[in-house]
Parts: C-alpha cells; sequence; structure tokens
C-alpha cells in the first residue's frame, strides 16, 4: 500500500515539473520575442538596459510600464544620449510630432501649425499660415512711405524735360533680421523738371 502510495506521489511531481518546465520555455521564448536589442530584460517590464547606440522606450499600458529597445524613437519623441543608457523622451506638447528637445517642436500633427518651435492651431498675430509646410510665416509691414523726393536725371535737378522721384518705407527690425519676405519698399515714378536751370546748372545733393 506505502508503495502504491509512493508511485503516485513520484507520478504527481513528475507531472507538476513537467508543466513548469513548459510553462517556462512558454514564458522564454515569448520574453525573447519581446526583448530584442535587450542586455537586461525583465518578464513583466520588458527591456531595463538596451545595447549601445539603441535608445530605450518606456510605455505605459494602465498602470503597466513596460521597455522596448529601439534604434529610432516613434513620433512624439526625441532622443538623448547618456552615458549609461540612450533614453526616448516624449515631447511635452501633445500637438507635435517630432520635437527636437522637450520644449521644442520641429514638426506639428495635422490641424496645427509650427512657430518658433510652439504648435498653434491659428498662427499668432502678425504670421500667416503656410498650408504647404504647416508654418507660421512672419508678415511684413512696412511703415508708412516717405515724402516724394526732388525730380531730377542723372543727378540733375533740371535742364530736362522728364526725370523721376522716388519714395521709401522701413521695416521693422524683427522682419529684417527674419529674413521675412517684404512688399515693395521703394516706389519710383516720371516727374517734370524744369528746362532751363536759373543761375546755371544744379545738381542733386
Amino acid at each position: 500500500m506505502q508503495w502504491i502510495i509512493f508511485m503516485l506521489l513520484l507520478f504527481i511531481s513528475s507531472m507538476e515539473m513537467l508543466t513548469q518546465n513548459r510553462w517556462k520555455k512558454q514564458a522564454s521564448a515569448g520574453l525573447l520575442e519581446n526583448c530584442t536589442g535587450c542586455i537586461l530584460c525583465s518578464e513583466d517590464n520588458g527591456c531595463i538596459t538596451c545595447h549601445h547606440r539603441l535608445f530605450l522606450l518606456i510605455w505605459r499600458d494602465g498602470i503597466r510600464q513596460y521597455g522596448m529597445c529601439v534604434h529610432t524613437c516613434p513620433p512624439g519623441y526625441f532622443g538623448v544620449r547618456g552615458l549609461e543608457v540612450n533614453r526616448c523622451t516624449k515631447c511635452r506638447s501633445p500637438s507635435c510630432e517630432s520635437c527636437f528637445s522637450r520644449d521644442f517642436c520641429m514638426k506639428c500633427k495635422d490641424k496645427f501649425y509650427l512657430y518658433k518651435g510652439q504648435c498653434f492651431r491659428q498662427c499668432p498675430p502678425g504670421t500667416a499660415a503656410e498650408p504647404g509646410t504647416r508654418e507660421c510665416q512672419e508678415t511684413c509691414e512696412p511703415g508708412p512711405w516717405s515724402e516724394w523726393s526732388a525730380c531730377t536725371h542723372e543727378s540733375r535737378t533740371c535742364g530736362c524735360k522728364w526725370g523721376v522721384e522716388t519714395r521709401v518705407r522701413e521695416v521693422p527690425e524683427a522682419a529684417r533680421e527674419e529674413g521675412t519676405a517684404c512688399p515693395a519698399l521703394l516706389e519710383t515714378r516720371r516727374c517734370r523738371m524744369k528746362k532751363h536751370c536759373p543761375g546755371g546748372e544744379r545738381r542733386a545733393t
């Protein structure tokens, strides 16, 4: 009787070990699939440390945090290289598709326009939306026109029938620094000159 009980216990123990080994193999296979590029990998949290040149991307699924090793960071993230680990860091703005740093966006998602590293649904005052690039371009609003200059022809103010007079307008310093395309800043028009120069020819100053 004791021998039968012993054999029965041995059989149950063998079945438990067989089941555990099978589960461990399945878990290891699944773990290896999710640990590509990892140096250290956790069954519950995925990659913890990546091979050199790869970035560690950490994403959340509810309360669970999971790590992956990637060659390039996905949209909405930017890569930060460190001494111990390279990380994918999320852009701060949810409307940013790719960023240079946490607070400086380089490309915005659809329906948003980029202006000085930020994403806007509508371009700020003084700028205009460029649909092709999805950026806000500075608009150039020149100041008022100056008075028309003296009527001249080859630097002379008299002695000819027709001459030319000009006027100019200035643009704000900010627009010049941005290299913004501005409307015409100089205008010319024909004008009548005095045919005779009283007291001799006078040149324009």
